[in-house]
């Protein structure tokens, strides 16, 4: 049966290009070619006069993809010089033409691996805390002007609006770069500080670069509430967000931004929910490689032992000022950063991840013709200190300051314990009312986190061992919170304090969630707002379409019934005289078509990157409801178990029962299994890969297999493509 399913793979793609997205992880060929002889000069003089001005690059190649007249110039602060041959690089691919791009993001920045002996800070730095908060993407590359290796780059995402839409659900909204502190300006009392509030403006145009249009004023209630009304800060600043941040930044003792009293590397956005989030930023020199704002000498030991609640009294650093001032916020960054800290610290993962990174760009680094270091520092800077101007090995670091970390009281106490989440009634139907449950021992305080779409905020209501609600008996240690749902899944996380410390449930919370699904008998069961090659539609076609499906034990005639993507006008799309047998599917194609196509056609199309489907009933009420953001191209959206449980992204299941994927929503794109180099003709690193894994030639015969290997020799294979079969994934290789 997969040999059958191998060759339709094969027949099918093999007129098909397979190229990688340009920040999968690996190191990228980036070709820019330049008319002006004298490029070098002419980026170095703009970047003196600091007017955002670019020079033309003809052409650039990105992995063989061409694009044509691109804005390129110099950046950085202490990692461009002068003298340096390889500078920061600031790519911008729709400088001359809207909407030039590849992989559909505009701007690329290479950071030129300056103070980081072992190139693995910033990606490391950026894969870890991508599991907790919004991070831009990375990866590696080598650039070329003119055909010259100028040398190997880390490939870092902007935080534009390709970035604030995948990860705030918003491309247009309020966007600074804290860039300058501690000078005196005339007019702004004071020095300049981090997050510190003026009357006037004008002050705020010394400290921050606006990437937006004229939002000065909101940046300015925004610290105003932050500064002289903090009990109202959370109306204006998502808080988890701000905490994951500090405590990550602590943590690794990336001393380069606003933890510390330097001021750049924070990009600050307002959601749509009228909040402020801190983005992470120029993790360049993470993990001690940075001590300025120390005192001097910095020593090893004040790296390995800084504290955690590190500028908490510094009353220029409002950020840490304010936010340690409070103890409840205190316990929520601990929490947050004992998660880190036993993921992906104390069991070594850190370390082990740096070495597998090296063990990538290794060749790469050392054809570099312009590194700042050579491969011995390259590779002891893993455990110990190199260069003249020593930069702190990544376990001589961190080994220590686990140790330190695990020793003080805040780390040793003991929170409370979560146990037994349940919703009760346990089926939840739409537009009725739940109490969800659990059971929390050593607790004085607990709440409920819970929202039904993923652009909105989480709602925070208390939880009571009272016997009112739903907790069963007053006092029992069960704790309850009552909601009314509408027709959306419930999504929700639970938070719980004592004297010495707290827990959340997730422990990733807010980045992750329980979720309760509402549903009745019949139910939006699949969507697919991304089919590029999956299902054709009867004319061949490849259209978004909504799998319903029928639960009951009797057959629903839907004439009347309604489908639309907008709460504000459900009766957009309307069904004809159909039925729906019972235990049975309805596809419904959403392309525009309406009746001039056979089968069942809307009129409006759904976006992947946000959208809701509403099912309603001929009374106008909604009886189920589905959101979805940055919908996977060719996945499933679906329901699992069939029919009763919450949205999993899956390999489609079309007009079909669906199936329990392998995966969560959250780690999907981290269990997509990569193989690196391709094309290759010595060692393949499978990246991401669990579990069995199987090779096939293009007759569909099966040429190797193992269990949980990472890597694959394949000198001695023939030239020609390859297909390999894991994680119920299919990905192409080619040996040379």
């Amino acid at each position: 049966m997969f040999r059958k399913y191998l060759f339709f793979f094969f027949l099918f793609f093999s007129f098909t290009s397979f190229t990688q997205n340009v920040f999968d992880l690996g190191v990228r060929q980036i070709e820019i070619f330049f008319s002006e002889p004298n490029w070098n000069d002419t980026l170095h003089a703009y970047y003196s006069n600091n007017l955002d001005q670019r020079l033309i690059a003809d052409s650039i190649i990105i992995d063989g993809e061409v694009d044509q007249n691109v804005g390129i110039k110099y950046f950085g602060n202490s990692s461009y010089n002068t003298n340096n041959v390889k500078n920061p690089i600031d790519i911008q691919l729709d400088y001359i033409q809207n909407g030039q791009s590849i992989d559909r993001y505009n701007r690329l920045k290479l950071s030129n691996g300056f103070r980081d002996p072992s190139f693995v800070r910033e990606i490391l730095s950026y894969e870890i805390a991508s599991d907790y908060m919004p991070t831009p993407k990375a990866t590696y590359a080598n650039v070329y002007i003119n055909g010259n290796l100028i040398g190997l780059y880390s490939c870092i995402q902007s935080v534009d609006d390709d970035f604030t839409n995948e990860n705030f659900y918003e491309r247009r909204g309020p966007l600074f770069q804290l860039k300058n502190t501690g000078i005196s300006v005339p007019g702004c009392s004071g020095q300049l500080g981090i997050f510190k509030y003026y009357s006037d403006t004008n002050c705020y145009k010394k400290s921050y670069d606006m990437l937006s249009s004229n939002d000065w004023q909101k940046l300015g209630n925004f610290l105003d509430t932050f500064n002289n009304h903090f009990s109202d800060v959370e109306v204006v600043m998502d808080i988890d967000r701000a905490l994951w941040f500090m405590a990550f930044e602590n943590l690794i003792v990336a001393l380069d931004g606003p933890i510390n009293s330097i001021a750049e590397n924070l990009y600050l956005f307002k959601d749509n929910n009228g909040r402020f989030s801190p983005v992470l930023w120029d993790m360049n020199m993470s993990f001690g490689s940075f001590a300025a704002g120390l005192s001097n000498p910095v020593t090893n030991n004040d790296l390995q032992e800084l504290t955690v609640f590190h500028e908490s009294a510094n009353i220029n650093n409002k950020l840490t000022n304010k936010i340690f001032s409070n103890e409840r916020y205190k316990k929520m960054y601990i929490a947050h950063m004992r998660t880190i800290l036993n993921e992906k610290f104390t069991n070594s993962f850190y370390i082990n991840r740096a070495s597998f990174l090296q063990s990538l760009i290794l060749n790469d680094f050392n054809s570099d013709p312009n590194s700042f270091y050579n491969q011995n520092q390259f590779t002891d800077n893993l455990n110990s200190s190199v260069g003249l101007n020593p930069v702190i090995g990544l376990s001589e670091l961190m080994s220590p300051r686990v140790s330190y970390l695990q020793s003080l009281t805040e780390f040793s106490a003991n929170a409370p314990t979560i146990s037994n989440i349940n919703p009760n009634p346990t089926a939840v139907l739409p537009h009725t009312s739940v109490y969800i449950t659990a059971q929390i021992a050593d607790v004085n305080y607990a709440y409920l986190g819970y929202r039904f779409k993923f652009s909105d905020k989480f709602t925070k209501i208390q939880m009571y061992d009272d016997g009112n609600n739903g907790d069963g008996v007053a006092g029992d240690g069960i704790y309850g919170a009552f909601l009314d749902v509408d027709a959306r899944d419930i999504q929700y996380y639970i938070y719980a304090e004592n004297n010495d410390a707290a827990i959340f449930s997730p422990e990733r919370a807010e980045k992750e969630f329980h979720q309760i699904p509402v549903v009745s008998g019949l139910v939006i069961n699949e969507i697919m707002a991304g089919n590029s090659i999956s299902v054709p539609d009867q004319d061949g076609e490849y259209d978004d379409w909504v799998e319903l499906y029928n639960g009951n034990n009797f057959s629903l005639n839907l004439n009347g019934y309604y489908l639309s993507d907008n709460e504000n006008d459900l009766f957009k799309w309307s069904f004809p005289n159909i039925s729906i047998a019972p235990n049975d599917y309805l596809i419904i194609w959403c392309d525009t078509a309406g009746s001039s196509q056979a089968g069942l056609h809307t009129t409006y199309r759904l976006s992947a990157e946000q959208e809701e489907v509403y099912l309603s009933d001929p009374n106008g009420n909604v009886i189920d409801a589905v959101h979805f953001v940055n919908m996977i191209t060719d996945q499933g959206y679906a329901r699992v178990p069939n029919g009763t449980g919450i949205m999993k992204y899956q390999n489609h299941s079309f007009d079909a029962p669906n199936t329990t994927p392998t995966f969560s929503n959250e780690d999907y794109n981290k269990i997509k299994f990569r193989a690196y180099p391709n094309p290759s003709n010595n060692i393949v690193y499978l990246l991401g890969v669990s579990g069995n894994i199987n090779v096939f030639n293009v007759m569909g015969e099966k040429i190797f297999e193992d269990i949980g290997i990472k890597t694959i020799d394949i000198s001695k294979w023939e030239s020609g493509m390859y297909l390999i079969h894991a994680n119920e994934q299919i990905v192409k290789i080619v040996k040379q």
